[in-house]
């Protein structure tokens, strides 16, 4: 059997990776920074290379560590599963998950079955009011939010990349007074999310009408509603391509050819220490593996 490296060295290694922050990770450990530092130390002295870039106070994985936690990360989970299970803790974990309603139907809860084929130990308990990031500090492990950026005190990382588009009721592509031009606009009812409040004046600036303003603008706070509302003609919705794409629903369509690029981003986050918990980084791991847009494992 070859030499294995110090397993604490190894522990520390993923904790400042993942967190990105020898502070946090020290913190999450029950370490001092210096005892931290001291383990990395010897884990490099193993390997016989750094795997760190280090500017002033803050550490960021080298080319090499990144190959070394591709490599070893998920070992090491498995690892931490697999003695969960052995001392009796694996029989059951529970994630508290707050996640937008739009997003668990078209996204989360058609792909659960899958997840507890694998893992049957994990339940998820899901909460779909509002504020998830607020309350991560009242009983909720992560959260599943859209949102333009997340505090960076918190562990965060992009889901998907999107589009905004115009989305309406099938029916108002015919007849003389379809909508074939975005300036027809001006006469239409604009229906917006209050998790998008911007995504309108996003668009217009990318279809070349700034200074066109809609009859009225109509607010939603649920995705389904809103996207129900514009299916029955009560208005133009401006959501997120991937919305219509798992709808699945014959009465809507995107008006126009006109897609830009969202300053909205669904987000996975949690505190940072919450990453050390069975639940959530299994979780965590399971939805970036199977949830999450491919352009966005980069």
């Amino acid at each position: 059997m070859k030499r294995l490296p110090p397993l604490t060295g190894i522990e520390a290694f993923i904790q400042v990776a993942r967190l990105g922050s020898v502070k946090a990770a020290a913190e999450a450990l029950a370490l001092s920074s210096p005892a931290l530092t001291r383990r990395i130390q010897a884990l490099e002295r193993f390997v016989g290379r750094s795997l760190f870039d280090r500017r002033h106070h803050a550490v960021h994985l080298n080319h090499e560590g990144e190959k070394l936690l591709a490599e070893i990360g998920p070992a090491v989970d498995a690892l931490a599963l697999a003695m969960e299970r052995a001392t009796g803790g694996g029989e059951l974990m529970r994630l508290r998950l707050a996640v937008l309603p739009l997003y668990a139907s078209q996204r989360l809860i058609p792909r659960l079955g899958a997840l507890r084929s694998d893992h049957p130990e994990l339940h998820i308990d899901i909460d779909t009011g509002a504020h998830g990031l607020v309350r991560l500090d009242e009983g909720l492990d992560a959260a599943i939010v859209l949102a333009r950026e997340v505090d960076p005190a918190l562990y965060a990382r992009r889901l998907h990349v999107n589009q905004a588009i115009a989305i309406g009721a099938r029916r108002v592509q015919q007849g003389p007074e379809a909508f074939t031009h975005p300036a027809q606009l001006a006469h239409a009812t604009v229906l917006l999310h209050r998790d998008l409040p911007d995504a309108f004046d996003y668009w217009r600036e990318a279809a070349g009408i700034p200074d066109v303003e809609p009859a009225a603008i109509d607010h939603f706070d649920s995705g389904q509603l809103i996207l129900d509302a514009a299916a029955q003609g009560l208005g133009v919705a401006f959501m997120l391509e991937m919305h219509l794409a798992a709808a699945r629903d014959e009465r809507l369509v995107q008006l126009f050819d006109v897609a830009v690029t969202s300053p909205y981003s669904y987000w996975f986050a949690c505190r940072r220490s919450a990453l050390n918990r069975p639940a959530v980084r299994l979780f965590h791991d399971w939805l970036f593996s199977e949830v999450a847009d491919a352009a966005t494992q980069a």
